[in-house]
This record gives C-alpha cells, sequence and structure tokens, in this order.
C-alpha cells in the first residue's frame, strides 16, 4: 500500500519533525547552560517556572482538543520563551523570560502528552519500540541541527558568552515552521492500519470524568510503582547541561558537545527499541532485558562522572575548557556523549513499559501527562538545586541515587508485564488487577 497521511506511521513521523522543530532547538537552548545567556541563573529560574507548571490536567485537555489543536498551542509557547530569550539579550530584565518559561509549561505539558500518547497508541504491539525510536531519531535529529546551529555561529567565540542575536532568530524561525506543521496533523477517529484497523479511542466523558480518570492515577499502582523512574528521568538535566557542559566548557565547545550528545540518543534510542520490539522472547523478558541494560550503562556512566568531577568544583574559576586543547578534551566529551545515551535508552523504557499497558490513545494520553508532571516535577527539583549554587558532587550523588531508587518499582512492574494490552480500555482506568 503506498503512503497514507492518515497512516500511524505518518501521524508519528509528522510528530516527530513537529518535535524536531520546536523542543528540538529548545533543548538546543538550554543544553547550552541558562539558554545560551551568559547569566545562566535566568534561564535557571525559567526552568523552574516551566516545570512548576506542568500540570496533570495535560491528558484531559488533549482527549477534549485532540492531537491538532492541544499541539498547535503548545508549540506556540516554545516560539514565545525563544523570543523571550532574544529580548533579555537587550533588556537584562528577566521577568519576561521567567513568565515564558511559565507559560511554555503549560504549552510543552500539552505538547508532549499528545505526542506521547500518539507514539504509545497509534502503533501495533510489536511495533511500539521502533516508533519510539523512528520519533526520538527525528526528534533529537532537530537538537543536533541547533547544536550545529549554534556551533556554527559561534565557532570563533573561544570564553563563554551569550548568544548572539541571530542565533536565537534561527531557532525562532524553525519553532515557527513546526508549530504550522501541527495544523496538519490528522484526526485519531480517522488514522488507520494498513488492514484498515482504527485505533481504540475512548469518548471523552465529561471534563469531571476526565479529571477524576486523571486524579485515580495516583491510586493506579502501575503508575505509583514507577513515580521514582519518572521522577529521576530528567532531574539529571541541570548538572549535565548547566554544570559539566555549561561550566566546564567554552561557548563554542558546548555547542560542539550538544551536537554529539543529541546524535548519541539518535543511535541509543534506535538501538535500545529494536531489543525491546525483539520477537524471539515473550514481552516480559523483553521487559527485563531492557531494564538490565539501562542499569548497566547508567551505574558504568555516572561511576565515571563522579571521577570526572572529583577534580574541580563550584568554587573554582571557570575552566573554559575548548575542543582545540586536544587530547585532554576527549575524555570529558565520551562522558558527556554517554549521558545523552543514557537519557535516550531511560526515556524509551519509559515511554515502552507505559505502552506495554494499554492500546488506549485516551488512556494513554494519561499516562503521558502523568508521566511528563512527574518528571516536570523533578526537574523543577532540580533545576532550583543547581540555581542555588549546590556543590557539584552534591548534584551528582543525587542524579545517581535516585537513579538507583528507580529500579525496585521497574523490576515489580516489568514482572507482571503481559504480552498482549487487549482488556477493554473503558476499564482500564479502574482495573488494578495485577498479573502476579
Amino acid at each position: 500500500m503506498g503512503f497514507r497521511w492518515n497512516s500511524p506511521l505518518a501521524q508519528v513521523i509528522a510528530v516527530g519533525f513537529i518535535c524536531f522543530c520546536c523542543p528540538g532547538m529548545f533543548n538546543a537552548l538550554n543544553s547550552l547552560g541558562g539558554g545560551g545567556q551568559l547569566d545562566s541563573k535566568v534561564g535557571q529560574n525559567a526552568n523552574v517556572a516551566l516545570y512548576t507548571i506542568f500540570g496533570l490536567l495535560s491528558g484531559a485537555i488533549h482527549n477534549k482538543l485532540g492531537p491538532k489543536w492541544t499541539i498547535f498551542i503548545g508549540c506556540s509557547t516554545y516560539v514565545l520563551y525563544a523570543g523571550s530569550l532574544l529580548a533579555y539579550n537587550h533588556t537584562r530584565v528577566g521577568a519576561f523570560t521567567i513568565a515564558a518559561g511559565g507559560l511554555l509549561g503549560v504549552g510543552a505539558g500539552m505538547l508532549w502528552t499528545a505526542q506521547g500518547a500518539i507514539m504509545m497508541a497509534y502503533p501495533r504491539e510489536n511495533d511500539k519500540g521502533k516508533f519510539i525510536g523512528y520519533f526520538w531519531a527525528i526528534f533529537n535529529s532537530g537538537a543536533v541541527l541547533g547544536s550545529v546551529i549554534a556551533f556554527a555561529i559561534n565557532f570563533n567565540v573561544t570564553k563563554s558568552a551569550s548568544l548572539g542575536d541571530s542565533t536565537y532568530i534561527v531557532f525562532i524561525v524553525l519553532m515557527v515552521v513546526g508549530t504550522f506543521i501541527a495544523l496538519s496533523l490528522a484526526s485519531p477517529s480517522s488514522v488507520t492500519h494498513s488492514n484498515g484497523d482504527k485505533i481504540k479511542i475512548q469518548a471523552f466523558p465529561s471534563w469531571k470524568g476526565e479529571i477524576i480518570a486523571v486524579m485515580k492515577l495516583f491510586l493506579d499502582w502501575r503508575m505509583v510503582v514507577l513515580i521514582p523512574m519518572f521522577l529521576s528521568s530528567n532531574w539529571f538535566y541541570s548538572y549535565q547541561f548547566s554544570t559539566v557542559n555549561g561550566f566546564f566548557f567554552s561557548t563554542r565547545t558546548q555547542s560542539l558537545n550538544n551536537i554529539f550528545y543529541w546524535f548519541s540518543q539518535i543511535g541509543g534510542s534506535w538501538t535500545f527499541a529494536r531489543v525491546l520490539d525483539y520477537q524471539g522472547v515473550n514481552r516480559r523478558t523483553r521487559s527485563f532485558w531492557g531494564l538490565g541494560i539501562v542499569t548497566a550503562c547508567f551505574v558504568a556512566t555516572w561511576i565515571g562522572g563522579i571521577f570526572f568531577q572529583k577534580p574541580f568544583t563550584i568554587t573554582d574559576l571557570k575552566p573554559n575548557h575548548d575542543f582545540s586543547e586536544g587530547a585532554s578534551y576527549v575524555g570529558p566529551l565520551f562522558l558527556y556523549v554517554f549521558y545523552g545515551l543514557n537519557d535516550a535508552a531511560w526515556q524509551t523504557y519509559c515511554y515502552w513499559l507505559m505502552g506495554a499497558l494499554s492500546n488506549d490513545v485516551t488512556v494513554l494520553s494519561r499516562y503521558a501527562g502523568f508521566y511528563k508532571c512527574i518528571q516536570s516535577s523533578g526537574a523543577a527539583i532540580a533545576w532550583r538545586i543547581n540555581a542555588v549554587g549546590t556543590p557539584f558532587m552534591t548534584e551528582l550523588i543525587i542524579c545517581f541515587a535516585l537513579l538507583v531508587a528507580s529500579l525496585p518499582g521497574a523490576i515489580f512492574l516489568s514482572s507482571r508485564i503481559k504480552d498482549h494490552s487487549d482488556e477493554d480500555s473503558s476499564k482500564s482506568d479502574e482495573k488494578q488487577e495485577i498479573d502476579a
């Protein structure tokens, strides 16, 4: 069968390109430390506002408005936020950037909830890992491109400095493009598989019913045991972007590092997704394989991070380590690349676990909203810890400890994963049966 715009794959690819343009560019900015500002406290405080305002109700909004308008509104706030950073370059007044960060918190919650629902619900069960890999590859290509742009524009800047206006303008234009791509998305009711099967959708009950369904997630054992994993899944960004990349390296080297960081996420997610979709063993076994892989990767990487962190502290002068220094740059670069690979594998695994619990886009939008709410609450705390001048080694130990604390819940859920999520979706929010 030829190309169909209303096919699940086409829709996931479209959402990937939307996220390429909006969150991808945002990630490129954010990973420069402080959104590319010399005074990174402004960017950090904006991130606190952003992540604090992330709400559980994003799933309800998506289920009412549908993906097209939910994503369009969400993307618009990325444009506003990038514009506020451009304005700060001239005014040095942080209030607008912090307010825009708060609005982005609302918009990003809407975008990521819709994205998560589409990515987890549209593919068939044996393709969920593959679709996550497709999305992650396209999305992170945006961050790679953004980092290439920043590196090219700032190539001659060997010391720390704010990004120039031209960098922000390029990012804003790309974000606007992504915002308008959202208007082309198909309604979930019109999305069909190649054999004509439609995806599962519950009717929107009422605002009251939707809110009750969302609140019940806090009583759903499947979500409760994953809270530590969700909480830790973006916690490390403040340490990696602001402390490792933002403090240790020069501005142009930060951009170069991010090219490799986000590129490693493309390969990491794609490769790991293939393991999770391997049909030679049952889904429960794949779940344990996946957990074993991510555990081995993060333990090895963060132990390496401890050795990297020991020589410098928050009271030291900024090293401005530059890639032109040669061999001494290679080790820190590889550590940073493995931080990126770990991030991709961790989040791919989180999405795959949630996707293994249901095939209903309405239910999965609630799961995605819950995931982003918990994830972003953790990130809010982490960015605040970073912004108040916490010792670098303390930041690292907290990140590592949270990742370790995630394992018991993930093991518990993995042991109860089924091969098929074909229960009646209308009962999926109420069904609390444990497959012992």
